[in-house]
């Protein structure tokens, strides 16, 4: 038998760039919560956004979000994104939704993508799929199915004789023979954009619930000239829609399954791989360690031989190759050079900078400070606000104070520099270069390179004291 052939026909110019809705209007009752459903989080980012992140994939000319009641937060959400919102209020279905933000694409000439905003488990090849399978066979509308083991209350996806997609049937719908259907709508599709035009300028509103409903276009379409496709899913996780908590952990462990079978096939060594989390954007290199209950989460990157030490938590940051973070330690926001040991119980804040070799210790904690090479700060000190030259040690109870009240101030210690122990550094304050400060001191002026600063007051030692303070309590 011949291979049929696909693709664009011979000479056509190549189908535009997609244009994405984003249905995000229900109200999520069933969450049992104040906070919108697309709110809730899997894996470290809101539903909406997981949904956002995989629609970028496809390099959409443009995407439209519907929102419904209580839509001020999730905006707030979306600032940044570069997407159009478009209101349903009150919520009348998804067939509905589709037809508000038709008005918002029309300007356009690429295909119509529409997911549900509660699908965060979506991957950008899934939905590049229904993509190419619209274009290469010129359908009218191409959706999203999947085969989970039990369907559950999903609608079903009803065939011909033929194999083709005849309707989508919801399962309070259904009959006997439609429920045993293993086939189900995951609730992605691709349209054709003058066809699902005419699709929902047909529909009629349901009876039970006078809602518009978008599987009705399904059908619509199925029995017209351009036909109707359906591309199954590989793995049926991806189409999990959330609507309950329940649901809501389901996805969040699949998700987080997702990111231990990524870090595995990348060569990392997973101590106890049931119970870390790594986060979708995640980049982790060959040779890295993890040990149980760690927390990997927004944009972060370890390099090569890294290792992970038990209940710590990496957030937004790179880290350098072969360093070790101990246990109960926090970092966010930072870069960490070569070989730096950080931890145990070190917080490590945003816009924190350590240089290759620097040693952080037991609660010590860094904000907006850079570390140079080689610097030492092993226990129990604040670093904020502060810039610290190569080389120099810092002693346990160093407080650099960068707090007056009303503003930040910094404290700059140069290359080579000794800050001994219980001493605070009131910025602004600049210690030079190899200078040193004794322990006890308190800094409010500036400390030149070379020379010692201590403000102790000196000791005094009264002889026999303890005996005749022991007399006159006798007496």
């Amino acid at each position: 038998m011949a291979k049929k052939k696909t693709g664009s026909p011979k000479g056509a110019a190549p189908e535009a760039p997609p244009r994405v809705v984003v249905l995000a209007a229900g109200v999520g009752s069933r969450m049992r919560s104040s906070l919108p459903k697309v709110l809730h989080r899997v894996a470290g980012r809101t539903l909406i956004e997981a949904v956002l992140d995989a629609v970028a994939g496809l390099t959409p000319s443009q995407t439209v979000v519907v929102l419904g009641p209580r839509r001020e937060h999730i905006e707030a959400v979306l600032e940044g994104r570069g997407v159009t919102v478009v209101v349903q209020d009150p919520p009348r279905g998804t067939g509905d939704a589709v037809s508000r933000a038709l008005p918002a694409l029309a300007g356009g000439d690429g295909p119509i993508v529409v997911v549900a905003g509660d699908t965060p488990l979506l991957t950008p090849a899934t939905l590049r799929a229904l993509v190419a399978r619209r274009a290469e066979r010129r359908l009218d509308a191409v959706l999203l199915s999947f085969r989970p083991p039990e369907p559950g209350d999903f609608g079903r996806v009803v065939r011909d004789r033929r194999g083709r997609v005849a309707r989508i049937v919801e399962a309070a719908h259904a009959g006997a023979r439609e429920r045993r259907l293993g086939e189900v709508n995951a609730g992605a599709y691709c349209f054709d954009f003058a066809a699902l035009s005419r699709a929902l300028s047909a529909l009629a509103p349901n009876r039970g619930s006078g809602e518009l409903y978008l599987t009705d276009a399904i059908a619509a379409l199925a029995k017209g000239r351009g036909g109707v496709d359906a591309v199954v899913a590989e793995d049926w996780r991806e189409a999990w829609g959330v609507n309950t908590r329940r649901d809501l952990a389901a996805a969040e462990e699949i998700e987080r399954r997702r990111g231990v079978e990524r870090a595995l096939d990348a060569g990392v060594t997973l101590v106890d791989a049931s119970t870390v989390r790594i986060g979708p954007h995640v980049t982790l290199a060959p040779d890295v360690i993890v040990h149980p209950f760690v927390s990997l989460e927004g944009t972060t990157s370890l390099a090569e031989e890294t290792e992970i030490l038990p209940f710590s938590r990496v957030a937004d940051s790179r880290i350098g190759r072969a360093c070790r973070i101990g246990p109960h330690t926090d970092v966010e926001g930072a870069r960490i050079g070569a070989r730096a040991r950080v931890g145990p119980f070190a917080r490590i804040r945003p816009e924190t900078v350590l240089a290759d070799d620097v040693r952080v210790g037991n609660f010590v904690e860094t904000k907006k400070a850079v570390l140079g090479a080689g610097v030492k700060a092993n226990h129990l000190a604040y670093l904020g606000d502060a810039e610290i030259g190569a080389g120099a040690n810092i002693g346990a109870g160093v407080i650099t104070c960068n707090y007056d009240g009303e503003k930040k101030h910094k404290t700059v210690i140069g290359e080579g520099a000794f800050v001994g122990s219980d001493s605070q550094l009131v910025a602004p304050v600049t210690v030079g270069p190899g200078a040193y400060v004794g322990s006890g001191t308190t800094v409010t002026k500036n400390v030149p390179a070379g020379a010692l600063a201590i403000s102790r007051t000196p000791q005094k030692v009264v002889e026999g004291w303890a005996a005749k303070r022991k007399a006159r309590k006798q007496t």
